[in-house]
């Protein structure tokens, strides 16, 4: 072979790898295309990658075959999220730098083109596997910190910018505006510039910051989808809006009631208001059941994500467990996500969700005006105490909730004696069983969710659940805890 035909060989592969190095930048973002067992490795970086503090740079065979600087920065991602995925941190931070300082004019606008456009495709997929904005920027926020968590929520209103509102399901839109998630930088070309201002961070931090997020977003684990995607809803459905009105109204009494039973200083007007809170939570929930069978409506379980947070969230868990199940509902924990699943219908989610959360406060006040403990050495035992005060607590407030709702249901029983309530109650329950194998299947494992080792805790805990507030006992002063 000639020394041309040499030449014209190795030029020809030299342009082949590039094509196939630019690639990722024409579909998804990059790491998400293919896994990373399946993405070429480099132990160092190419000589014209960035190992310098000129950054990246490439010799070209020719004009006419020179890669554009959206290629070179989708290849500097792909790098980069590679050394990342795989915990080769030096690599990862090479590659970074090679971002951070390239010397080619308009590179800083390019490489913040591409990467907010992948990270936008990111959060779009994150729908796609059943996330929703308030618990995305929740996991974020726990698994990288508050920064991480602050640009995944600008990601997120960039991603809704293409949905008309009326598109947009209600409760993904309460939790839009909850985060404040709104667009507050002129494009994507500035966006990072922006951010590094705004955070006053350097600009290498800023990419990290990005690339970590990035990488994080193309892990999250399917979550069955409890909203429909946004652009999916169709405009104009007022049905059941009268329903939801009415509903609002009572739960916003129910609100009020609980707020006033934790925050009151006065036993006699805690008992009153928590007892009036409970009797509308009963009869709301049954009152649905109840309209609905009568009117030959079928309606269906649903399902809401509550957080579980830490510390002691085993205990937290197995508190929601025991509160759902009292209102014909089930709980699935997501322990390394730090969240439950709640599976019933409407109505009794609302019961759980507001009573759950009323009660947690009640047993941190609790817990809290126990102070801390010590064992006879001087030994901190804090942490036992209450972790078993807390398991204590959520089995007592399980036997008492069963005893309620066993009493509300015979209640409502005698006061309409022609109303069958027992079949309709029945069947709901199985329905909820139904949807709870329906969306998990063999998936769920059923055990304790803590474990008790201070005996002082677990009887305080106990105390603390008999005189919580729900049917007119006492709430627990300082003397009892």
């Amino acid at each position: 072979m000639s020394k041309a035909s040499r030449q014209r060989r190795l030029q020809q592969e030299r342009e082949r790898k590039q094509r196939r190095a630019a690639q990722p930048s024409a579909s998804s973002p990059p790491g998400s295309s293919r896994p990373p067992h399946e993405t070429q490795r480099h132990d160092t970086p190419p000589p014209q990658g960035p190992g310098t503090r000129r950054g990246i740079r490439h010799d070209p065979p020719s004009e006419a075959n020179r890669p554009s600087q959206r290629e070179l920065a989708a290849v500097g991602v792909a790098e980069a999220l590679e050394a990342l995925a795989h915990g080769r941190r030096d690599l990862f931070l090479q590659w970074v730098e090679g971002l951070a300082v390239g010397q080619l004019p308009g590179w800083d606008t390019t490489v913040s083109r591409e990467l907010v456009s992948y990270l936008r495709a990111s959060v779009a997929g994150a729908w796609r596997h059943g996330w929703q904005p308030a618990e995305l920027v929740r996991h974020v926020g726990r698994e990288r910190g508050d920064p991480h968590a602050r640009m995944a929520t600008d990601m997120i209103a960039d991603e809704m910018r293409a949905y008309a509102t009326a598109t947009v399901d209600d409760r993904w839109l309460a939790q839009l505006s909850a985060l404040g998630a709104e667009v507050w930088w002129e494009n994507d070309d500035a966006y990072l510039g922006r951010w590094r201002d705004r955070e006053v961070d350097s600009r290498q931090n800023t990419l990290i910051t990005a690339m970590e997020l990035l990488l994080l977003l193309g892990q999250l684990p399917v979550l069955p989808r409890l909203c429909p995607l946004p652009g999916t809803v169709r405009p104009g459905a007022a049905a059941g809006d009268q329903e939801r009105t009415a509903d609002e109204r009572i739960l916003g009494k129910i609100r009020a009631l609980l707020a006033k039973a934790e925050s009151t200083e006065f036993t006699e007007e805690a008992e009153a208001l928590s007892a009036r809170a409970q009797e509308l939570m009963a009869k709301y929930s049954i009152d649905h059941a109840l309209l609905a069978a009568e009117a030959g409506r079928k309606d269906e379980p649903a399902s809401r994500r509550l957080p579980v947070d830490n510390p002691y969230e085993g205990p937290k868990a197995q508190l929601l467990e025991e509160v759902a199940k009292a209102n014909r509902c089930r709980a699935v924990w997501y322990k390394n996500l730090g969240m439950s699943a709640v599976i019933g219908f409407p109505a009794d989610l609302n019961a759980v969700e507001l009573l759950f959360t009323s009660l947690l406060v009640q047993a941190n006040t609790a817990m809290v005006r126990a102070g801390a403990k010590q064992d006879r050495y001087g030994r901190s035992r804090t942490r036992a105490f209450r972790q078993s005060f807390l398991m204590s607590y959520a089995i007592r407030i399980g036997e008492r909730l069963a005893g309620a709702a066993g009493d509300a249901e015979r209640q409502v029983a005698a006061e309409a004696p022609g109303r069958n309530l027992l079949p309709v109650l029945a069947a709901r329950h199985q329905a909820v069983d139904d949807a709870v194998d329906d969306m998990f299947g063999d998936a769920v494992s059923y055990h304790r969710a803590g474990r008790v080792s201070d005996s002082e805790g677990w009887y305080s805990g106990r105390a603390a659940a008999d005189t919580a507030a729900l049917h007119g006992h006492r709430e627990v002063s300082a003397e009892s805890a």
